[in-house]
């Protein structure tokens, strides 16, 4: 029986790579074959992880930096990775912002677009870039990385969490636009996680320690818990899942303190 969670061969543009969850990813994706494209602002950090995923066999990496602010650059991102590879088999959006924490009241109306900018518009610009030649050729998976926060009110990332609920729906209406061309799309909900994207959040003790004890795993989710769903629901093990969000919180979701 052949391996379900082999990517050999694919080719995963994951946006947000060069470190955090969108790192993690991406190591995991190329561990089980696929050719990777790193993107992030930063070239340099881009390289970086590009060189180790290399250096460590598997699947190639190449690094395309790229704002996900701008549209161009975006477009320029899937034209680059066609060149290297050929194709995009799977698009995973990871990269987000948040410049504001506090109480909605305070949020600035830049602010305010800029995380819708980021963390929707962005998404569905990429999504359009890669989708056409995915239904075409009638297979394909994309995944956007949300949060939990989408499901929770909160009285310091409102803003962050509006754009992560709005995630969950436009991953929705494309799974019902591109399923008739096998075309699958979720998301995955991350509880807190430690990066350095979340770390107003998990750096405060105790802040972590209410949060910890919240979670019936026991502890803070690390960016490689986040990985291995990408993993699957890029891989024929997750070919008959789409339109949905995958929690993977350590369960902090089912109890009423949960972060």
């Amino acid at each position: 029986m052949s391996d379900p969670f082999d990517l050999t061969g694919k080719t995963a543009i994951i946006t947000g790579s060069s470190r955090g969850i969108g790192k993690a990813i991406a190591e995991a994706m190329a561990a089980r074959g696929a050719n990777v494209v790193i993107s992030s602002r930063k070239a340099a950090a881009c390289e970086e992880v590009a060189d180790a995923i290399n250096a460590a066999g598997g699947g190639k990496a190449i690094a395309v930096p790229a704002n996900i602010s701008s549209k161009e650059e975006l477009t320029q991102l899937a034209t680059r990775t066609r060149e290297a590879f050929g194709q995009i088999d799977v698009l995973v959006c990871n990269a987000a912002s948040n410049p504001y924490y506090g109480p909605m009241a305070g949020i600035a109306d830049e602010q305010f677009e800029k995380i819708l900018r980021n963390n929707i518009l962005s998404n569905h610009w990429l999504v359009q870039e890669a989708a056409a030649e995915m239904r075409a050729r009638r297979d394909g998976a994309i995944i956007i990385i949300s949060s939990v926060g989408g499901l929770r009110a909160t009285s310091v990332i409102g803003a962050y969490n509006i754009s992560k609920a709005a995630d969950f729906q436009l991953a929705r209406n494309l799974a019902l636009e591109f399923g008739p061309d096998n075309v699958r799309v979720n998301c995955i909900a991350p509880g807190l996680i430690k990066t350095d994207f979340a770390r107003a959040l998990w750096d405060d003790p105790e802040n972590a320690k209410k949060a910890t004890e919240a979670i019936p795993l026991g502890r803070i989710g690390d960016p490689e818990d986040i990985a291995g769903v990408a993993v699957f629901l890029a891989s024929q093990a997750g070919r008959y899942v789409t339109g949905q969000t995958l929690i993977a919180d350590g369960g902090a979701t089912i109890t009423l303190a949960g972060i």
